[in-house]
């Protein structure tokens, strides 16, 4: 099998981290999309999408984690998404969304700057024009009010 080209933007290379948050939300937007019964075939796509087992690994141990916790992470998108019904946010946007908040949540080693930056890129790089300010705004909302950690 001969490797994907792997991403490149303004001449250099995605980071690895950058690219396994591509896959997970890719791999959450699936989910979302197609069910549940998709997490047993989504190593497969992260097989497909890229040769690296780093990236492999962390984008499914991020997708993974995301949906197992996604009741609670909703639930604090919802309550930080003021003026939007949950239902009607594009499934793209629920998707980096979803993976900000699970990573703002559960995952104390990345600094919380770290994850709405990424989420305001990938949502620069795969949502409409709007989409970046509104991540931003609803991660901003759920760091402050739900999320005690040291910046």
């Amino acid at each position: 099998m001969q490797c994907p080209m792997r991403a490149v933007r303004h001449g250099m290379q995605t980071d690895r981290r950058t690219r396994a948050r591509e896959l997970a939300i890719q791999g959450l937007y699936q989910l979302d999309v197609q069910g549940p019964d998709l997490l047993e075939r989504l190593g497969e796509f992260f097989r497909e999408a890229d040769c690296d087992d780093f990236v492999r690994k962390l984008a499914s141990d991020w997708t993974k984690g995301t949906w197992k916790n996604l009741a609670q992470c909703d639930e604090l998108i919802a309550a930080s998404a003021i003026k939007w019904q949950f239902k009607r946010l594009a499934p793209v946007d629920k998707s980096i969304l979803r993976l900000a908040v699970y990573q703002l949540k559960f995952c104390s080693d990345i600094p919380p700057k770290v994850v709405i930056n990424e989420a305001i890129e990938l949502a620069k790089k795969f949502s409409s024009s709007k989409a970046s300010g509104f991540v931003n705004g609803v991660l901003d909302a759920v760091l402050k009010k739900h999320v005690p950690r040291d910046l």
